[in-house]
């Protein structure tokens, strides 16, 4: 008996279907290429990216944000946990065993409405060793969808690790220009201010010697003040970068040690790549497709509730009054049972189910297609930001050269009498803002190529990703 409802229950099995509909993957429209083209485009194949900055210390210091970042760790226990659920949503395809025992002593009353039997042991002990087995039969691929959407649950908390780590990476890259910046801005900051200072000096002697007048000698000082109040300004923004770097870095604040001056660091090479390998790339895209799959998958478990529901139920163990009887024949117990729970009347119950499914099943596609427009977005946003501000850079450099020209001129001319040092001062002033700014432009330049970087989904993750469970073949 035992074998035949094997045998039937195993080609119900066999014969099931899977309600639901079979994840397809959607036809997205992507444009042909880039507005932005750049002949030194570099293809990304798992390369540290980073790399190309030339600076040892960044190195460093990415890999311990990578090994220590707090969101790092987060997104790895994420992981963790959705592989638990996995593990134990799959658990459900297969019978279910449970083994107990127990041993007992006991006495019953002996004066109620029935006689204790004569001959028997009062108190008496008994014995128990029984396996409970039980098993849902998947007909209708209800266990089988749930599988596939708690497998693609944990595939989404993968990809979101690494999105976080991608994050994680341009982050700290921008984080140390920023700092590398202010440092750079400092420096210049205090180059001005001891020029100054030592202009003001000299006026102080003119002044006293009746050479200048005293509202020649007020400008003077007013453009002296005027530098040393950006100073603190800077130094504060330091402290604050430094504070931030180091939260990224899984560190309390503090400290944080320096490299090469921005001056020194290199612009890593433009990305290359069509639009389509965006889908594949990047972790976020991937991520809300998985999440896709398990919306899709989820209505298939909400159908199911429209069908019979199939299990096998049965008891196996020995039971005796005596320890030594206990494995024998007689002592043997067992039943053996099918049950089958038909959906009569649900008041609306299942169909809410099925609707609430396929409503999240359309909030996943469209989240999934506006995480791609978005990607594309980016993608555009950061090239033409490299691409003009490279420009803007150069630009710079050339009205920097002329007004280093122009301030010697300046000076030159002061000196000979032939004009006054308003010109000197004006000239002191342009020079020291438009140095600030070339500075902060060539930040800015980085920063466009880091997120340039970040768009494109830089392969590199996989380096640095642990990922538990590889991703099996989607049906295309």
């Amino acid at each position: 008996m035992i074998r035949k409802i094997l045998i039937f229950s195993i080609t119900l099995l066999l014969l099931g279907c899977t309600v639901g509909p079979d994840y397809r993957r959607p036809d997205i429209l992507t444009p042909a290429k880039w507005r932005v083209e750049d002949k030194e485009a570099l293809m990304l194949v798992d390369m540290r990216w980073w790399e190309q900055l030339g600076d040892p210390v960044l190195n460093g210091l990415m890999e311990t944000a990578l090994r220590e970042n707090k969101d790092v760790l987060i997104a790895a226990a994420r992981i963790e946990e959705y592989t638990g659920r996995y593990v134990a949503t799959r658990g459900e395809l297969f019978p279910y065993l449970q083994g107990s025992g127990s041993a007992a002593k006991q006495r019953v009353t002996q004066a109620g409405a029935t006689p204790w039997p004569a001959g028997l042991d009062n108190p008496y002990t008994s014995y128990q060793a029984v396996v409970n087995a039980s098993w849902e039969i998947d007909f209708w691929g209800k266990l089988r969808r749930s599988n596939e959407a708690a497998r693609a649950d944990l595939l989404s908390r993968e990809y979101a690790h690494r999105a976080v780590l991608l994050s994680l990476a341009a982050s700290v890259a921008g984080a140390y220009i920023d700092l590398r910046d202010f440092d750079r801005q400092l420096v210049i900051a205090r180059e001005t201010l001891k020029t100054r200072e030592d202009s003001l000096e000299i006026y102080k002697l003119r002044f006293a010697a009746g050479v200048i007048s005293e509202m020649e000698l007020s400008q003077i000082r007013s453009e002296y003040e005027s530098t040393r109040a950006t100073i603190p300004q800077i130094e504060k923004s330091i402290a604050q970068q430094e504070n931030a770097l180091s939260l990224l870095l899984g560190r309390n604040p503090g400290p944080v040690v320096r490299g090469m001056t921005i001056d020194q660091l290199r612009f890593p090479a433009v990305p290359a790549g069509l639009p389509s390998d965006l889908l594949e790339r990047r972790p976020d895209i991937r991520q809300s497709e998985q999440d896709l799959i398990s919306a899709n998958a989820k209505i298939g478990v909400a159908k199911a509730a429209y069908f019979p529901s199939v299990s096998l139920t049965g008891t196996f163990g020995q039971a005796s009054a005596s320890l030594s009887d206990l494995l024998t024949g007689p002592a043997q117990v067992w039943n053996l049972g099918a049950n089958v729970t038909v959906p009569i009347f649900t008041a609306g119950r299942t169909w809410g189910k099925v609707q609430a499914s396929e409503a999240v099943q359309k909030q996943a596609l469209l989240t999934y297609v506006k995480t791609i427009q978005t990607a594309f977005r980016e993608v555009e946003d950061s090239l033409v930001a490299q691409n003009r501000t490279r420009i803007q850079l150069d630009a710079l450099f050339n009205q920097l050269t002329a007004l280093r020209n122009y301030r010697s001129l300046a000076v030159l001319r002061y000196e000979n009498g032939y004009s006054s040092n308003l010109e000197v001062l004006d000239a002191e002033r342009n020079l020291f803002t438009i140095e600030l700014n070339y500075i902060q432009t060539r930040g800015n330049l980085f920063h466009a190529l880091i997120d340039l970087y970040k768009a494109m989904g830089g392969g590199w993750t996989m380096d640095t990703a642990e990922t538990s469970v590889q991703p099996a073949k989607q049906k295309e």
